[in-house]
């Protein structure tokens, strides 16, 4: 078994018993209440330069630990004044060492805030009730890994995620991916460069599939992006955001290297 798959199976087993049906209701009242929240689609439409999805990220199966902080919020705050343009919020525990705590705690602490970051709900989702989930947490964005589903659970998210009015990253790693993230409606794909299988990282792999992403498309370029030098490569290969987790969460000036990285290309 793959690591992927590994981390999907424990999932569907973690959260079995919580899965029931989610009304289409539940997620239009969600959706009324969380009517302020910033477009996480939105922030990544940045004219003339790089957009920054800063990740909170405790740990990973590649890296290990990467970073002990006290808190969500105080990591989202500080990523906050680093001026970077959206947040990705890692909420599986497991294997990265997030909750939907944490998720919830940002949300919360940006909510009186005049300029609030939105937040995208990092996880392994396959079923609409982890959806429902993220609404309730204040997320303005889920992910979905199309190598992970099935095309009738890629349907299921993104027909909940429309519901609630959440936006939907698709994550792909090869062409065949990207087909199916067209097909399913996709309007912000990312390419990940590092293979969730064999946990393999390569800028490469963005080079190869961003160009043949539609220009209506937001593309995104995730893992791999430590230094102005990387994020240039990928904003040449037409990238319009990049997703960085482990270099935000190391970095002693968040301000400086998001600042280079968007101003990279």
């Amino acid at each position: 078994m793959d690591k992927l798959s590994e981390i999907m199976a424990w999932k569907r087993r973690e959260i079995a018993d919580l899965i029931r049906p989610v009304d289409e209701e539940e997620l239009i009242t969600i959706s009324k209440k969380n009517s302020h929240q910033p477009s996480f689609g939105g922030a990544l439409k940045q004219d003339g330069r790089m957009a920054v999805i800063a990740e909170i990220k405790r740990r990973s199966p590649s890296a290990g630990t990467i970073a002990e902080i006290p808190s969500a919020r105080k990591q989202a705050e500080r990523y906050s004044r680093a001026k970077a343009d959206a947040l990705s919020v890692l909420t599986d525990l497991k294997f990265f060492g997030g909750k939907l705590e944490d998720l919830q705690t940002v949300t919360h602490a940006f909510s009186a805030s005049p300029n609030p970051l939105p937040c995208l709900r990092k996880d392994f989702l396959f079923h609409p009730y982890q959806v429902l989930e993220a609404a309730i947490a204040g997320a303005a964005a889920i992910l979905i890994i199309v190598r992970a589903l099935s095309d009738e659970e890629i349907r299921a998210l993104k027909v909940a995620a429309d519901t609630a009015e959440l936006d939907v990253l698709f994550e792909i790693h090869e062409e065949k991916e990207l087909e199916r993230a067209l097909a399913a409606g996709a309007r912000i794909i990312g390419v990940n460069n590092r293979d969730l299988s064999r946990f393999e990282t390569d800028l490469a792999l963005s080079e190869s599939l961003l160009p043949k992403i539609p220009a209506s498309v937001v593309k995104v370029s995730e893992s791999g992006i430590f230094t102005a030098e990387d994020a240039a490569r990928v904003r040449a290969a037409g990238a319009d955001a990049v997703l960085v987790g482990e270099a935000l969460m190391k970095a002693e000036n968040p301000r400086a290297l998001v600042r280079a990285f968007q101003k990279a290309g």
